[in-house]
């Protein structure tokens, strides 16, 4: 996983991104911060909990669009590839296929099938 993550102003300057809540739009940097090279997170309930933020965060996320969550707890950060660039011979590839073969990427965005 890398160490570096980049932010798009397109994402985090919009009005729905700025109508959140504070803690969301906290949580949402700490979940970017945590996904592996595709955007995928196994433990978003844990970020949640070692940054000090609830897990209804979470909740406020998927309803604004930021997230997609699974049945197996891992989610994805929606606008994941508006956000980061990783070369292919760097990046390492996630090992959610299974949550990876129930999106597709649209517009740089992840979307359900």
């Amino acid at each position: 996983m890398a160490t570096r993550r980049m932010f798009s102003k397109e994402v985090m300057d919009s009005d729905i991104f700025i109508d959140m809540t504070t803690n969301a739009k906290l949580l949402y940097v700490y979940l970017n911060l945590n996904a592996d090279d595709e955007g995928f997170i196994s433990n978003p309930k844990a970020v949640a909990r070692f940054t000090g933020l609830e897990v209804e965060n979470i909740e406020e996320l998927e309803k604004n669009g930021f997230v997609i969550p699974f049945d197996t707890g891992v989610i994805v950060v929606t606008h994941w590839y508006m956000h980061n660039q990783i070369r292919k011979d760097r990046a390492k590839k996630t090992m959610h296929l299974n949550e990876l073969n129930k999106v597709k990427i649209q517009n740089k965005k992840y979307i359900k099938k």
